[in-house]
């Protein structure tokens, strides 16, 4: 398994000031060091940094399963995170785990809250799944979209 972040592509297009999933400009805001989760980094974004605040849509063509929703990102260009181990910016207690198909849409029964230990061994049973084609880590509170994994 994987941890992908959001494509580099796409953040330095929203670092140059291409708008977000809602047309909009992001909004600049400095963190407050408390909770802005870096989405390309996968990195807390520390307190006093620039960071960027925007609507994402995790997903290649919008569709009626095509969430959309608020994220951070680090407002200069960072270095994509992503790798084999839980990312930095898993650091709640729980999440959201659930699987999607091949066409992006919600695979029913793949979505559960789940405690944060228990993320790495949850996705794998959701990738074994042959018509999970990649698994969404997404704030059990908000519904906000953190980090994808692949197989």
């Amino acid at each position: 398994m994987h941890f992908t972040p959001i494509p580099t592509e796409i953040v330095r297009a929203y670092q140059s000031g291409a708008p977000d999933a809602n047309g909009q400009i992001p909004e600049r805001h400095i963190s407050d060091g408390d909770g802005n989760p870096c989405r390309h980094c996968l990195q807390m974004i520390p307190m006093g940094a620039p960071m960027l605040v925007l609507a994402h849509r995790p997903f290649p063509a919008p569709q009626p399963y095509a969430e959309l929703g608020p994220i951070f990102l680090c407002a200069d260009p960072c270095e994509a995170g992503g790798g084999d181990g839980l990312p930095e910016i898993l650091n709640s207690t729980d999440y959201i785990v659930r699987g999607y198909g091949p066409d992006d849409r919600i695979v029913y029964g793949t979505g559960a809250v789940v405690p944060t230990v228990r993320i790495l061994a949850e996705a794998g049973a959701r990738l074994a799944d042959a018509r999970v084609a990649y698994v969404h880590v997404r704030s059990a509170r908000n519904n906000c979209f953190q980090v994808r994994i692949d197989r």
